[in-house]
């Protein structure tokens, strides 16, 4: 199925699609992003746009043999993939800005667009082989145990006509192109799994239950779909920062060199991708129509693939305070000049999952039935994205990849509370009654969902709107502020408010720690004898210490009402029902508004340190408005 089609769309506004407008030779109006500003979308076709195809050939064999108290079972799996692909990465190109100011006075800071001459589609090809023994032994009679083991290998993606490129090493000059994209580090891939099930009081109303197992993170064709097929020499994308003034709109195109184009790093030798996960409950009936359940819930994930969307940077010193950049900022080298952007993907991320859940259910009887789960759990991680840097939209798109660990924090998908009650009410029946009474006054259902939840964390960031407050000299530039600990600064956000929802007082530009830490890390010139001990300046190339998700955005709370007319019509059949549905969702028209994200309105301070002044400001929401349908079901 091909995913997007922006071909076929027309501009409202003419100058949408005025080529005269364009960066690039021929095609619309650049897109533009400021430091404080939400961005500019670029003209009619500028957009990045995918068309994409999808096959999956599947074959399995399964048997059973029940021997005594075992149960053993048998499997194989065989499955052939097929993933072709045409993109087009920001054909018209993108415009960053430092600030305000800076675009006032035509000073970008970076542009990057695809060439024209050279984009063409991929087929990439996979075949996945696995196999698979279980064992169900009932070793008491209230004690069930499962033992399997699953061996599950997946071959190393190719492309039909071998355009496959690849950094060997980050800092080669030159791509690899063919075979092997990586080393298989699937060929050993063997998951061990045990569960069991026990009645301890053998009176079948109390269940004990756990489990541990392995399970594989494959090298799946989604890891490529964002970076192989945008990859030179098969497809020339190309980036520059340090651009000229003036050089907005129409003179920065010419400037991309060979140097500019766009590579990509895939660890040339991964370890195995997997994560362990474990979990225990017990459930209990407490009357014949009413259970409850508490249970734990845990995983740990070991070599995970973490993407960045620009791995070309300049690489900082670790000093005492933090890592710091070269000085002044934009001095330092690239890892390696030879390319503009490199979309990196590192085998070696970490995940830490804990979770407590609690539930209690009461099943269907005089016509109720309710049902209410509590979850209380954390996730935390290196990094959260696989697909692209910035997969979720509180994502950042460049994780720090040379330290991973100094990325971790909160997923960020993590929820850290979460309940959910549903109920179904059969409104009772008026026997008495018949004829059109009963159909008018028989036959009601009411129906309710209730989710209340914390919201998803996110971050706050320094410059990463167009500026690039470290000299990271990337695509995407960013630092984090530092984070203060004054009065009022336990909680970094203003619940309730939509406009200010971050406290920003709680934020400063990063600084060096002391005098002694400026004069040998941050002044190219040392103070001398002397020199009064006042308020220095701020050292601009100190990553802050506010680091990744460690603030939590509005929670959200919905209910979702519906109500049912059932209509059995005995003329047709006995189970024939035209049922009636009005469905209220949102009833309570409750807005839930989404995280402020970077960099739109999480950016504390622009490239220049000046306040951004739009920072915490919440603009959208992550449910609708209240919406009202009316339906017709007919069931037979």
């Amino acid at each position: 199925v091909a995913v997007s089609d922006l071909e076929s769309v027309h501009a409202v506004n003419p100058l949408a699609g005025d080529p005269t407008l364009g960066a690039v030779p021929g095609h619309d109006a650049a897109g533009v992003n400021v430091s404080g500003l939400t961005p500019l979308l670029a003209g009619l076709s500028g957009p990045t746009h995918y068309f994409f195809y999808w096959n999956s050939f599947q074959g399995y064999d399964d048997a059973v043999l029940t021997k005594g108290t075992h149960s053993l079972k048998f499997g194989i799996a065989l499955e052939r993939m097929q993933f072709n692909e045409l993109t087009l990465g920001n054909p018209s190109g993108v415009f960053n800005f430092g600030s305000v100011s800076k675009f006032i006075t035509n000073e970008p800071t970076s542009f990057s667009t695809a060439f024209p001459q050279l984009i063409t589609p991929r087929g990439f090809r996979q075949t996945l082989l696995g196999a698979y023994v279980q064992d169900d032994w009932r070793a008491r009679r209230n004690l069930t145990v499962n033992l399997g083991l699953r061996w599950e290998m997946i071959t190393v993606p190719t492309e039909v006509k071998d355009k496959l490129t690849n950094l060997i090493n980050i800092t080669d000059p030159t791509v690899h192109v063919g075979n092997p994209l990586f080393l298989n580090p699937t060929l050993r891939n063997f998951e061990p799994h045990l569960g069991f099930s026990w009645d301890p009081f053998q009176d079948g109303k109390t269940a004990v239950r756990g489990g541990f197992g392995v399970f594989d993170v494959l090298p799946l064709p989604y890891l490529l779909e964002t970076s192989e097929v945008t990859s030179t020499p098969f497809y020339l994308q190309g980036s520059r920062s340090k651009l000229p003034a003036g050089s907005f709109f129409a003179g920065a195109y010419s400037l991309l060199k060979p140097s500019s184009l766009r590579a990509t790093y895939f660890q040339h030798h991964p370890s195995r991708s997997y994560a362990m996960q474990w979990n225990v409950n017990i459930q209990r009936e407490l009357t014949p129509n009413l259970t409850a359940m508490v249970g734990y819930v845990g995983s740990r994930g070991v070599h995970l693939p973490i993407r960045t969307d620009d791995a070309n940077m300049v690489i900082p010193t670790l000093t005492s305070a933090g890592y710091l950049w070269p000085s002044p900022v934009g001095s330092g080298n690239q890892i390696n000049p030879a390319f503009g952007t490199i979309r990196g993907l590192f085998f070696g991320g970490n995940s830490f999952f804990d979770a407590l859940e609690l539930q209690v259910t009461k099943r269907m009887s005089r016509g109720l039935q309710v049902q209410g789960s509590f979850t209380w759990g954390k996730s935390i991680d290196d990094g959260s994205s696989s697909v692209t840097g910035d997969t979720f939209s509180n994502s950042i798109a460049a994780p720090q990849w040379f330290d991973l660990k100094s990325n971790r924090g909160l997923s960020d998908y993590n929820v850290g509370r979460t309940l959910v009650i549903n109920a179904v009410w059969e409104v009772p029946q008026a026997k008495s009654l018949f004829g059109p009474a009963a159909l008018l006054v028989n036959g009601w259902q009411l129906n309710a969902i209730f989710k209340v939840s914390d919201g998803i964390p996110f971050t706050a960031t320094f410059g990463a709107a167009g500026g690039d407050p470290l000299g990271i000299n990337n695509s995407v530039p960013y630092d984090f502020p530092d984070r203060l600990k004054g009065p009022g600064c336990n909680s970094l956000v203003n619940p309730g408010n939509p406009r200010n929802y971050i406290k920003t007082q709680c934020f400063a530009i990063p600084s060096a720690p002391n005098m002694a830490y400026w004069t040998a890390n941050c002044d190219p010139q040392p103070l001398g004898p002397g020199t009064p001990l006042v308020p220095f300046p701020q050292c601009f190339n100190l990553r802050g210490n506010a680091g990744r998700n460690i603030l939590i955005g509005p929670g959200l709370t919905n209910l979702d009402f519906s109500i049912f007319k059932n209509n059995y019509i005995k003329r047709i059949s006995e189970t024939f029902n035209a049922q009636f549905r009005a469905e209220f969702f949102n009833i309570l028209n409750h807005p839930n508004f989404a995280v402020p994200v970077s960099p739109d309105n999480a950016d504390i301070f622009d490239a220049t340190g000046a306040p951004t002044g739009v920072a915490g400001l919440l603009t959208s929401t992550t449910t609708t408005a209240r919406e009202i349908q009316f339906a017709i079901k007919l069931i037979w």
